[in-house]
């Protein structure tokens, strides 16, 4: 299930990001500055979870005119099926909403998985 991403599951959040090959981890994402993020960027970031575990995140921003997709996740257990689109669609949805048509992902040129997606 899709739930709105909360400050609460940090730990949880960043242990998947820092497991998954192809994400990259910097000091703007340490609990406090996602904390500022999710409070800017309210409803727009999800975590999926599955056997109250947390095996999908997408972290989603914008500026007012566009919408800027990071750290798009899913645990390679549970990949291919579906989770990494519902969260980019649950996301994109939400920008829509708020009269945002354009987004931009940022993914690294090396991380073969995240450009196949």
């Amino acid at each position: 299930m899709i739930y709105e991403m909360q400050i609460d599951d940090y730990s949880e959040i960043y242990e998947l990001w820092e497991n998954t090959p192809g994400v990259g981890l910097s000091d703007a994402d340490t609990r406090e500055n996602i904390h500022g993020f999710l409070l800017r960027n309210k409803g727009i970031s999800f975590v999926y979870r599955y056997e109250d575990r947390i095996i999908g995140t997408i972290l989603c921003g914008h500026d007012g005119r566009r919408e800027y997709i990071h750290h798009v996740t899913v645990a390679e257990k549970y990949r291919r099926r579906g989770i990494g689109q519902m969260l980019v669609d649950k996301s994109l949805q939400k920008l829509r909403e708020e009269g945002i048509n354009k987004c931009h992902i940022f993914v690294f040129n090396n991380n073969a998985i995240g450009n196949v997606f």
